[in-house]
C-alpha cells in the first residue's frame, strides 16, 4: 500500500484545513486507517483513526474539532480540521495497518505510512 497526503498549508487560528490521503494499492478497505502528526521537537503522535466499517478514534486533542472519514471506493481518507489552533502546527502522516480488535494509537501498529503535509497554524 502506497499513501500520500495533501492538503496542508497555512491558515489563520480558527481556521479549517481539510487534508486528504490517497492510497493505491490492493486491499484499501481491509486497513485501518490513521492519522498523525509531528510538531516541531516532538515525537509523532495519535490523532485519529477509522476502521473499515467506518468506526472512528480520536485524540483528546482532535475530539470535537476534526472528523476522519474514509470512502473504500476511492481509496481516499481525509481529515477535517476546525477551529485549529497554533498548537497544532505539524507535518502530518496518513497510516495504514492491520485491522484489529481497537484502532491502534502507536505508530508501530502501521505499517503503511504516506509522505507528511505540513500544516502551519498562525496566532
Amino acid at each position: 500500500v502506497q499513501l500520500q497526503a495533501s492538503g496542508g498549508g497555512l491558515v489563520q487560528a480558527g481556521g479549517s484545513l481539510a487534508l486528504s490521503c490517497i492510497a493505491s494499492g490492493r486491499s484499501f478497505g481491509t486497513y485501518t486507517l490513521g492519522w498523525f502528526r509531528q510538531g516541531p521537537g516532538k515525537e509523532r503522535e495519535f490523532v485519529g483513526g477509522a476502521t473499515s466499517g467506518g468506526s472512528t478514534l480520536y485524540a483528546d486533542s482532535a475530539k470535537g474539532r476534526f472528523t476522519i472519514s474514509r470512502d473504500n471506493s476511492k481509496n481516499t481518507v481525509n481529515l477535517q480540521m476546525n477551529n485549529l489552533k497554533p498548537e497544532d502546527t505539524a507535518v502530518y502522516f496518513c497510516a495504514a495497518g492491520p485491522t484489529r480488535l481497537r484502532i491502534g494509537v502507536q505508530t508501530n501498529e502501521y505499517n503503511y505510512w504516506g509522505l507528511g503535509t505540513e500544516v502551519t497554524v498562525s496566532s
